[in-house]
């Protein structure tokens, strides 16, 4: 799982049947200190993550895991929404 911050909504209006209904969010990468890092993507939502809010995300085939039964085409999901953050780097949570 990959941390990161929502930006922004993306709308489709001509999308894979199977993604009706579902959200799209623009969100920037971010490293464990907070620290934008990568391009920003474009997540299907599975939490109702709003503008501002930390989040971790999936890629790849965990992607579509948040929504089977249905069989969804998503590169990269949001999987939840992070409430607290502890870095430290000295050793063991």
């Amino acid at each position: 799982m990959l941390l990161g911050r929502v930006i922004g909504c993306v709308w489709a209006t001509a999308k894979n049947p199977s993604l009706e209904g579902r959200r799209f969010l623009l969100v920037q990468p971010l490293t464990p200190e907070l620290k934008n890092t990568g391009k920003r993507l474009v997540c299907t939502d599975s939490t109702g993550a709003g503008a501002g809010e930390l989040v971790y995300w999936v890629r790849g085939r965990e992607a579509s895991m948040p929504f089977l039964p249905q069989a969804v085409p998503a590169d990269a999901t949001i999987v939840g929404i992070v409430d607290e953050i502890h870095v430290n780097r000295s050793g063991p949570c």
